[in-house]
């Protein structure tokens, strides 16, 4: 976010504010949308990563709305609706998982980010299955892929999803205040990607107030080179580190990645930069080749297999019509929302985040959304980057310095400054509101920055110290505690019959797909490089 104040007005986030908060249709600001996507492994009692199959009794994880799998068969994902308020998307996150537990036997959730003892091999994990459907097939046919460019275990990291809208009246309102010559389509796009500018440049910020990945088990690193010291036998951490799954030991970019940098400034640059990694053939991956001993083991072999490949912190998004790719929807209608990636699973939260980090990210957003956004040109993204891997690593470093600009600046007096503007919009939030929820939870937060030892990476650290458990044995135990928290709360008679009933409902859905399917695997992997394939994400 910008230091200085627009030509036109003293401070652009009071106006924008004002101009959204002022007249007959204040009420916008209060019915954005937010939903959440939640991963997490499914685990033995004695901490080992499960090897069965996605349970049947949560129905088909290709055709199910709100449970499916990740990277791994034993890495669920759960899935909310979005909503008007983030305490329903919570009640609903909730919800989910209690469902979950009624199916689940001899197993519970593993409620953090970086992942529970692992197989003694990479090519132990269990890959994900979706049945044998074209749209199945490639699902799978992808995730083969991603092991052979970045290996399995990277894959059974899991985080938080934060997916954000503002009701697209905020965007006319603003649109109309500024007298703006582009279309309404492009401003709201525009604005959006001024929001993932904005957050770019402070997303560090996160790492440092919501980081709970400050360690990990040992044998997840299968003897690579690092950096960590140890904390026991099998456990190793960095004494300042907020969150290992965000540095460069968790989602690690590989050459390729590295070299992709996305364009934020305009929607078409954007769209530019997506499109030739996708289509643009790399080296590394030309030498895996397609296929071995006739079997797809990757959609192509260019820089990215598909968008959702590129390992960004925030992606701009658009909800896409059957036969659509991505890129296409952002590209005919904008960008309708965005989905924050970054965030650490909570282990102290049965659910893996908190409303009051709801709160306070629906707030930092809005800031994001509304304050003036400079361009990020390579030295700004590169410079974004830095900051976001320093606070991954040292986060809680006292006297840490961040560079802003060009110029070292204390990350604490940089954070308080984001604070102060953080406060602005919970106020104007709450204001709408009636009520004090979000300027609580930004108080909640400014805490932490007068006690680093209140932040959650902290927090782990001191009790895994307190408790003398390492990672496994910590981790486990709190697992254990969330297990018993859901399964003591189980879901009324119809709220099970509901969600069992959208289990058989997805179960039916896929067998009718496999039943109605016509093609061959590679005529249907051609129309998917020609971008002219059905509902189905990959």
């Amino acid at each position: 976010m910008p230091n200085k104040t627009s030509s036109r007005t003293t401070d652009p986030l009071l106006h924008r504010l004002s101009v959204l908060t002022s007249g007959p249709q204040r009420d916008a600001l209060t019915t954005g949308l937010r939903g959440i996507e939640r991963e997490t492994l499914r685990v033995t009692h004695d901490g080992r990563l499960a090897m069965t199959a996605h349970p049947r009794a949560l129905g088909s994880a290709l055709t199910h709305p709100s449970l499916t799998t990740d990277y791994s068969e034993a890495l669920l994902e759960l899935i909310t609706p979005a909503e008007h308020d983030a305490a329903i998307t919570l009640d609903k996150l909730d919800e989910l998982h209690r469902f979950v537990y009624s199916v689940l036997d001899d197993e519970i959730l593993w409620n953090n980010s970086m992942p529970a003892l692992l197989p003694a091999t990479d090519d132990g994990i269990p890959i994900a299955q979706y049945g044998s459907s074209n749209i199945g097939k490639l699902k799978y046919v992808y995730r083969v892929g991603l092991s052979l460019r970045y290996g399995r275990t990277m894959q059974t990291i899991a985080g938080i999803h934060y997916n954000y809208s503002l009701n697209e009246e905020v965007w006319r309102l603003l649109h109309a205040d500024q007298q703006s010559t582009a279309s309404a389509v492009d401003f709201q796009s525009e604005r959006y990607l001024a929001l993932i500018r904005n957050f770019r440049r402070t997303n560090w910020l996160l790492m440092y107030l919501f980081g709970a990945s400050p360690a990990l088990d040992r044998r997840f690193l299968r003897d690579r080179k690092h950096a960590l010291e140890q904390f026991d036998a099998d456990t190793l951490y960095r004494p300042y580190a907020t969150s290992l799954r965000m540095s460069d030991l968790g989602y690690s970019n590989t050459t390729a990645q590295a070299e992709l940098h996305a364009d934020y400034d305009t929607l078409p640059g954007y769209l530019d930069a997506l499109a030739k990694a996708v289509s643009q053939p790399h080296p590394a991956y030309e030498a895996i080749g397609t296929q071995r001993d006739g079997e797809w083991v990757q959609i192509n072999t260019n820089v990215l297999q598909i968008e959702n490949e590129f390992y960004s912190t925030i992606r701009p998004k658009r909800v896409t019509y059957p036969g659509e790719r991505p890129l296409h929807a952002l590209g005919a209608r904008g960008v309708q929302y965005v989905e924050v990636r970054c965030m650490d699973i909570d282990p102290f939260e049965p659910t893996g985040i908190s409303l009051d980090t709801a709160r306070f990210l629906d707030a930092y957003l809005l800031v994001c959304a509304l304050e003036d956004s400079p361009a990020l040109p390579p030295a700004a993204y590169c410079e974004a980057n830095q900051n976001f891997g320093r606070v991954t690593l040292e986060g809680r470093k006292p006297g840490l310095e961040l560079t802003r600009d060009g110029q070292a600046v204390p990350m604490l007096r940089w954070a308080e400054e984001l604070m102060a503007r953080i406060e602005i919009a919970a106020h104007a939030l709450d204001a709408l509101h009636g009520d004090d929820v979000h300027t609580r939870a930004v108080v909640a937060q400014r805490a932490k920055l007068a006690d680093a030892s209140l932040t959650p990476s902290a927090r782990v650290l001191q009790k895994m110290r307190d408790q003398q458990q390492g990672f496994l044995a910590f981790n486990l135990a709190l697992s254990e505690e969330h297990a018993a928290h859901f399964r003591a709360r189980p879901l009324d008679a119809a709220e099970e019959k509901a969600f069992a009933d959208l289990a058989v409902q997805s179960l039916a859905e896929q067998a009718q797909l496999e039943r109605d399917e016509v093609g061959s695997f590679d005529a249907f992997v051609a129309a998917y490089r020609a971008y002219t394939l059905n509902r189905f994400s990959v």
